[in-house]
This record gives structure tokens, C-alpha cells and sequence, in this order.
């Protein structure tokens, strides 16, 4: 009854209002990685509402940081001190290097990168941006034009002079070979003769990206900034050569232009080498974008930078209403005690390399790449001739799924890529389980 009546309710929200599964779900609970359905089903959750609960549903330390604030202090704005924000701020810029020392909070990841835009273009004094082909950044006007995948654009003009580099994607891509990723699972289907410490695919993907700098921009210009995923996401897990990150942050770098790394989905230790994608690769930029696990699900996003960069908008008035509220702010810190007491960055290094390697011994030929890193990780499924598996069969496999009790998304311009990014707490079991499942559904759909 409780379903009928969210049914009944269903056309106030608009269609693109898109919900998973045809027999669709209604969440009423979580706890830790488990979701719990209005027939009191339990479900265990590898998609933490889309790379976003990372510490666990209902946190305990997080829930009653954000009690204790709910009785004291909701809201003022930055027209007046509050202290929640200026811990908060310590707290999270003590987790990056030391040039990137200044912090504006928003509420949202689109939120995050629009803003990043403007300090980039507001400091440059250019205008030009460059993304990457298959990256995804957000819905807003500006960053829908650094989204550059069909079928999250509209029909009106958006994000304008935003220009278009090749995704350097060793599968997929004109370029790769056997050893391009920083994963412990490589590309199968493709060779390489690279000597040790050297990638020719990355080699090929920037002469290709400086190429397209040489272009599209004048010796005399260059552009406002590059803004990349340091794993695409909503793009189907996809993970570039060996230094594609530094050598291309580098060379917009050297035009004058500014490096934003965006970690909406890549941040917070997901990774488990490192705390931040970029530092997996020795990279280090002008801007880090941030949200989704930022909060555990509280609406709440950051843009880190240089002092210098950030006072840049000394020049005009920048004002975010709720950015940094204090019930954001002591959920924010709570979110990065947890991080660190329950080593969960090192539960997605050991967890997640056990996973990665469980799914690649699956002995599926419907499964055409695995790759990741740490507790990122897609599964792409291909059909017999190796092209993407048809629409359809992925939506079955995606369904039975569910009905087995295990929650995962799907990504990539096809629709086609199993894409698994589950709280961090999650067990070696909590794996074997997802692994069973999704083995299962493949063999019976595939």
C-alpha cells in the first residue's frame, strides 16, 4: 500500500524524474552498506546512492554530529561567523598539498564544477575550457557543455567554447595495450611492447591532446582550464594511461591555463592508494573539485584551491547561500573522522583489489573488460562479436540483479557498463556475495 501510494504520487515529479528497475523499489531504511525495502526486503547496496554514501548508511558519528547541530544553530549564511565552517575547512584542506589551501563550499558536485569554471575563467581572464569526450561533470548550464555524453545533452545551447579532447581510454580507445592502468586488472584483448617505466599509449593520447592544443588555440592564448574526471564515472569506470594526468595537466599548465581535477566520485580514499585520484597518478592541479561521499549523502560540495586563485574573486562579490552551513560543515568533518578511525581508505585498497580480482576470474565472455581501482570498479558487458552487449540483455542482467538482493548502477554511452561503487565499509563476504550474484545473472541473460 505504501508503494501504491508513491505510485499514486508519481506524476507530480516530472518523467525525467528516472527511477532504476521495472519492478522499482522504495527504500524506507539504511544501515551501514544494507538498504531495506517497504516489504522490509534487504538489499546490499554497491551503488551508495551513485558514489555517494561513503561511510555507510545512517552513520552512527555522523548522524549524531548532525543531531547535536540540528538543536543548537541551523543556518546563518557567511554574513556571520560560525565555527563549524572554519573546522571543517582545517579539517578537509589538511588533505591536500599545500599549495591548495583555500576552500568555497557549495551544495552540489554540478555546483562544484560551475564555480570552478568561473574562478578559472575570472583568474585567466579567458573563456575557453577544455573537457574530456565521455567525461561527465554535471546538469548545470555552464558544465553541461563539459558533459560530453549524448544522452545527458538538451536540445538548447549550453556551455558554450568548451572544447573536446580525445578520452584517452586504453580499451576502447585508438590507443592501448596490456599494461596502460593503475589496476591490478588490465586490458585483455590488447598488446604492448612498452620497456618498463614507459607508456606509449600515454605518449600517443598527449601528442593527440597536444595537438589539439596547437589547434584550437593561439601561441599567443591558450585556454581558461582543462576540466577532467581522474576516473570517469557516469562514463563507465574509465581509467587513462600511466601519467596521462600530470603530462596533461602540464601542458595546459604551461599555456597558462588552469588543471581541475573533478573527484566528485573518485575523492575521499575511494581509490585506496591515495585519498584523491590525481595523486595516483603524481599529478597535481590548480583546482579539486569535490561532493557525493564529501557528505554520506548530505546535500554538499567544495571547490579547493590556491590562495591566489580564490582571490581572484575579489574583484566581484561571491556569495552561496548555504554553502558551508553548519549542519553541512559537522556533517562534512564528521565524514572525514570516520574516513580516518575506521581506515576505510584502506578497506577499499584490500577489499577493493580482492574484488577486482574476483570479478576478473569470472570465466563470462559476455564480460569484456573489468577495471578499477579500489572500491571504483566497472564491469563492461559485451556481445559476441565484442561490441557492447545489447540494451535489452544488459537490463535484464541489471534487473535479476535486484531480485537477488544486490544494488548496482550502469553507465557508459551504452548503457552497458556494470558500475559498482558501494560504501567503503563493505566486507570481502559483502564481495563474494556481489560476485555470486552478478556471475549468476550473466550466465541465465547474457
Amino acid at each position: 500500500s505504501r508503494m501504491q501510494r508513491v505510485q499514486q504520487l508519481r506524476p507530480l515529479l516530472p518523467k525525467g524524474h528516472v527511477t532504476y528497475y521495472k519492478d522499482q523499489l522504495l527504500i524506507v531504511k539504511g544501515e551501514k552498506q544494507f538498504l531495506f525495502d517497504s516489504n522490509g526486503k534487504k538489499y546490499l547496496d554497491f551503488f551508495g546512492g551513485i558514489v555517494t554514501v561513503s561511510v555507510g548508511h545512517c552513520h552512527p558519528k555522523v548522524n549524531a554530529a548532525l543531531t547535536e547541530q540540528a538543536q543548537k544553530l541551523w543556518h546563518t549564511t557567511s554574513i556571520y561567523h560560525t565555527e563549524p565552517i572554519y573546522e571543517y575547512a582545517e579539517k578537509l584542506i589538511g588533505k591536500f598539498p599545500s599549495k591548495l589551501n583555500s576552500v568555497f563550499f557549495v551544495n552540489s558536485g554540478s555546483e562544484a564544477n560551475d564555480l570552478a569554471l568561473a574562478l578559472a575563467r575570472n583568474y585567466t581572464g579567458r573563456f575557453d575550457v577544455i573537457s574530456m569526450r565521455n567525461g561527465y561533470h554535471g546538469m548545470t548550464q555552464t558544465v553541461l557543455g563539459a558533459t560530453n555524453l549524448g544522452n545527458w545533452k538538451p536540445v538548447f545551447p549550453h556551455g558554450f567554447n568548451i572544447f573536446k579532447s580525445l578520452n584517452a581510454d586504453p580499451y576502447r580507445g585508438i590507443f592501448g595495450g596490456s599494461n596502460c592502468r593503475d589496476s591490478p586488472i588490465q586490458v585483455k584483448n590488447r598488446k604492448c611492447g612498452c620497456a618498463p617505466g614507459v607508456c606509449e599509449a600515454s605518449d600517443k593520447y598527449i601528442e593527440q591532446f597536444e595537438e589539439m592544443l596547437l589547434h584550437d588555440f593561439s601561441h599567443s592564448s591558450g585556454p581558461a582550464a582543462f576540466l577532467i574526471e581522474s576516473i570517469q564515472g557516469v562514463g563507465g569506470t574509465v581509467q587513462y594511461p600511466h601519467g596521462y594526468l600530470k603530462k596533461s595537466y602540464e601542458a595546459v599548465q604551461k599555456r597558462g591555463g588552469l588543471a581541475i581535477a573533478d573527484e566528485v566520485q573518485t575523492g575521499f580514499g575511494r581509490l585506496g592508494s591515495h585519498f584523491w585520484g590525481f595523486e595516483s597518478q603524481d599529478a597535481l592541479p590548480d583546482m579539486v573539485t569535490m561532493a557525493k561521499g564529501i557528505g554520506n549523502g548530505f546535500p554538499l560540495g567544495a571547490v579547493v584551491t590556491t590562495k591566489e586563485i580564490a582571490d581572484s574573486f575579489n574583484k566581484s562579490l561571491y556569495f552561496n547561500t548555504y554553502g558551508g552551513n553548519p549542519l553541512a560543515s559537522v556533517v562534512g568533518k564528521a565524514v572525514l573522522e570516520v574516513i580516518e578511525e575506521e581506515k576505510l581508505q584502506e578497506n577499499c585498497a584490500v577489499v577493493g583489489d580482492y574484488f577486482l580480482k574476483q570479478l576478473a576470474a569470472l570465466d563470462e565472455k559476455a564480460i569484456g573488460d573489468v577495471r578499477g581501482k579500489g572500491l571504483m570498479i566497472g564491469v563492461e558487458l559485451i556481445d559476441e562479436q565484442g561490441k557492447p552487449l545489447a540494451a535489452a540483455k544488459t537490463a535484464a542482467i541489471f534487473e535479476d540483479t535486484k531480485n537477488h538482493g544486490l544494488l548496482i548502477g550502469k553507465g557508459g554511452i551504452h548503457g552497458n557498463v556494470l558500475r559498482i561503487k558501494p560504501p567503503m565499509c563493505i566486507t570481502k563476504e559483502d564481495v563474494d556475495f556481489a560476485v555470486d550474484v552478478i556471475a549468476k545473472s550473466i550466465k541465465q541473460f547474457k
